[in-house]
């Protein structure tokens, strides 16, 4: 038996713990230990399942991590060195000297010492037992510390208390955890030109799917307005078609490398535009209805090009709805990706390469 930390968007959760069984691994408990976070048992040992993953990427599991050691905590000063006296003495001899690591740590409780506490206290223990370099930017390993409040053993002496704050640890490989950021949360510096939130979705989609784009390439962008992921093409050297009838952001307007045609997708496509390296759509709409204008969409994408789309679901039927929205897009391209991603809200992002 093992235990593993998983995570995902709470509104997806269901469809989360469905890749699990999915998987072929066996739940034998799981306690949430906030929405959209798990503390499961598993027949099966953390190490299959990640690298079940790692070639086989879920949808909606954003995040997991091994629970090697379980650490009471008396929510006080004296737990940061009790914490790092436990990790120094379990995972000391496990860490690779050679391979350079990481403390990722979430507090899902109170506690009267921050995340940067955590992370520095073990972070030094373990560098001092070692000798390995930290890199928190990207490192090999990682040191994983859930806190939260977890539930007790039915035959525990409790005091009448139920739960016991505790640290859930493991240590683990980067590329076993299905994202390189703490519970998947991957969070980018809010710029002074930034147009919308929305550019964070593309900003990561474009790391999750380690997609490089061409250098001065050209871009297509349906459902433009207000310009945010635009503005992102343009950062990435890419001359942009933006299409939308509503206005643009005047910051992207004045671009002399952006194109604005006022007008809807499908009055853009009957007018039989150029070909693209890239080409990306956030429009809101039914995801089956996107999957449509996509598939149109595909004769204009050049043989070695890509694309980039939203499905929006809706709250009900979700999974058949995706499942329908996916086959239409099948029929055009070759789907090397899906994503729920953290910056994605009601959605999922496809990433998409046209079929030989």
């Amino acid at each position: 038996m093992s235990q593993l930390v998983l995570t995902a968007n709470p509104d997806f959760a269901d469809l989360a713990l469905a890749e699990v069984d999915a998987a072929g691994v066996t739940s034998l408990a799981m306690e949430m230990l906030e929405p959209g976070v798990y503390l499961l048992d598993l027949a099966e040992a953390f190490w299959d399942l990640a690298e079940h993953w790692r070639s086989h990427p879920p949808m909606f599991v954003r995040h997991i991590c091994p629970v090697q050691r379980t650490v009471p905590l008396q929510k006080s000063d004296a737990d940061l060195p009790a914490l790092s006296a436990a990790v120094r003495a379990e995972f000391g001899d496990l860490l690779e000297p050679q391979l350079s690591f990481s403390v990722q740590s979430r507090t899902l409780c109170e506690l009267p010492y921050k995340r940067f506490d955590i992370n520095n206290s073990l972070a030094a223990a373990l560098h001092e037992a070692t000798a390995a370099p930290l890199d928190v930017r990207a490192p090999v390993q990682i040191l994983s510390v859930v806190c939260a409040e977890v539930a007790l053993d039915e035959h525990t002496d409790t005091h009448n208390n139920t739960s016991q704050a505790v640290a859930l640890v493991g240590l683990s490989l980067a590329s076993q955890n299905l994202s390189d950021w703490a519970g998947g949360m991957r969070r980018f510096a809010r710029e002074p030109e930034q147009v919308s939130r929305a550019e964070f979705k593309l900003l990561e989609a474009l790391e999750v799917f380690q997609i490089t784009l061409p250098p001065r390439g050209v871009a297509l962008d349906l459902g433009a307005a207000p310009g945010g992921w635009t503005r992102v093409l343009r950062g990435l050297d890419q001359y942009v078609t933006a299409v939308d009838p509503a206005e643009l952001d005047p910051r992207v307007k004045a671009d002399r490398s952006v194109r604005h045609k006022r007008i809807t997708a499908e009055a853009y496509l009957a007018d039989e535009p150029d070909t693209f390296d890239v080409i990306v759509n956030d429009i809101r709409m039914d995801a089956r209805d996107s999957a449509r204008l996509m598939h149109a969409y595909a004769r204009q994408l050049y043989a070695d090009g890509l694309a980039l789309v939203t499905l929006k679901l809706p709250g009900q039927n979700r999974q058949s709805i995706l499942n329908e929205a996916l086959q239409i897009l099948a029929h055009a391209y070759q789907i090397r990706g899906v994503r729920q991603l953290f910056h994605n809200r009601s959605e999922v992002t496809v990433y998409l390469v046209p079929k030989n």
